[in-house]
């Protein structure tokens, strides 16, 4: 090559994986190799995200608050069993750090009481409850230590909606119901409902900064929690976005201007313009410690933060399972749609599909090294081995990757696709000369591999039961 290139060709001859950052055995690791640069006021600010590895962020779960608001309500039964997969899957670390429920009919009340009988420390059962001085009778009566109260920051909430006159009606309101918290020995965690649609330096920033001088009378377990709430999913990660849409701002005003401690920071979005998970881990990026998620990201209208996602992305920032058990996500999807959720089939890490090839020229590259064409060891990480579905673009290749997955052929058994060239044939002939427009099903490729393979059939037929 000319030696004029200012990008010289790489003398390689044995193939560079980038296992560093791609070791299959996990998620693929997110490293950094630099400060982030947020202009916020006009000067830039720095940011390290590499302390990610080292702050102690968690993750928090709201399935039993806004995760009901999208569906029929659970059975307590069904809770139960849920909270009790909930603490397999975060570990003895407190990945999934608290869990929060309802408080107002007998069944939210029976359901925290047989939570907490299971004895985990992690998630902790917390509350929630509205901005009513009375509904702390229910946090007193059911002995927790820390409750979410309802506190909207938008003027659409605080003219509209609740009818205040003024913003120092609003606080004073708000304060008061903090100070019934302290009363309770209850720790309040204050979530400002609609702040990306809220005046940040006209009402937000002053109503926190009037939190943490509260806070500073009482003991540090009392002192006040904030969970921004981007109800309508307004929130950006851009840089350079304006408040009160962006996300690094909110955070940054309220963490390193307000002090608002990053362990008493808990962000908290939804879904309708397609960027709950982003902004979610902006958050974290920023200074905010606590994700609020829920399963599958099921809650209000477009839902919330994917836990399961919330999950892998945590691996991935810190490389390491931490304790985390990731085989739990398919044990809660198969579980969740047991009871009647319905998830995608290309839903990321539990859809039916999700880790499914179609196309021959993947069924290929996952035939000769399944890192090809899976994300990472999706067997051992989630107990769901890579899969082949055959359609008419699946082709030999894809015949062979399924045979050899279908009847778990390892090393030399493994069959190549001169062999399975007659059931290839017939799969083409199912669309070209039939017509069919559906899948072939396992049931029809395993009567075909009896037919046109009798010798594999009677030799390997015994691993399907295995």
């Amino acid at each position: 090559m000319s030696q004029d290139y200012r990008f010289p060709l790489a003398d390689r001859t044995e193939p560079n994986l980038l296992e560093e950052i791609f070791d299959y055995s996990l998620p693929p690791k997110i490293r950094f190799d630099g400060p982030v640069v947020e202009y916020i006021d006009g000067k830039p600010v720095e940011f390290d995200p590499q302390a990610l590895r080292t702050r102690d962020i968690f993750i928090t779960d709201t399935t039993f608050r806004d995760g009901q608001q999208a569906r029929p309500p659970y059975t307590v039964d069904q809770m139960v069993h849920i909270y009790d997969l909930l603490a397999k899957l975060g570990g003895p670390n407190g990945v999934i750090r608290q869990t929060e429920f309802f408080l107002y009919t007998t069944n939210d009340r029976r359901t925290l009481d047989r939570c907490r009988e299971l004895g985990h420390r992690y998630p902790e059962c917390t509350g929630w409850i509205r901005a009513d001085k009375g509904d702390f009778r229910l946090v007193r009566e059911a002995g927790l230590k820390e409750t979410g109260i309802l506190t909207s920051c938008s003027d659409y909430h605080i003219f509209h909606k609740s009818k205040f006159k003024s913003y120092r009606d609003c606080v004073e309101a708000y304060c008061a119901i903090v100070d019934a918290a302290f009363e309770a020995g209850v720790r309040p965690r204050c979530h400002l409902e609609d702040i990306t649609r809220a005046d940040i330096e006209g009402f937000v920033m002053p109503y926190c900064e009037r939190l943490m001088r509260m806070s500073e009378q009482v003991p540090e377990e009392l002192s006040v929690k904030i969970r921004l709430c981007d109800t309508m999913g307004f929130g950006v990660s851009y840089p350079g976005a304006e408040l009160p849409r962006s996300v690094p701002k909110l955070v940054y005003k309220l963490n390193r201007e307000v002090g608002v401690p990053s362990h008493r920071l808990e962000w908290h979005g939804h879904n309708d313009f397609h960027k709950v998970h982003t902004n979610a881990v902006t958050a974290w990026l920023y200074g905010c410690d606590a994700l609020n998620s829920t399963l599958f990201g099921f809650g209000e209208r477009t839902g919330n933060p994917p836990l399961e996602g919330a999950i892998i992305e945590y691996i991935s920032l810190k490389g390491d399972l931490c304790g985390i058990q990731t085989q739990v996500i398919t044990e809660l999807a198969d579980y969740m749609r047991s009871i009647g959720l319905p998830i995608p089939d290309n839903y990321p890490f539990v859809g039916r599909a999700f880790n499914v090839t179609r196309a021959g020229i993947h069924a290929g590259g996952l035939r000769q090294d399944e890192r090809i064409y899976n994300i990472f060891d999706t067997t051992a990480l989630l107990g769901r081995p890579p899969r082949v579905s055959i359609t008419d673009k699946t082709g030999a290749d894809g015949v062979a990757l399924w045979v050899n997955e279908y009847f778990g052929l390892k090393g030399a058994e493994r069959i190549n696709k001169i062999k399975v060239h007659k059931i290839a044939r017939w799969v083409n002939d199912q669309y070209e000369v039939h017509g069919r427009m559906t899948s072939i099903s396992d049931e029809e490729l395993e009567a075909k591999v009896k037919e046109y393979l009798p010798e594999y059939w009677e030799k390997y037929k015994g691993k399907l039961s295995s």
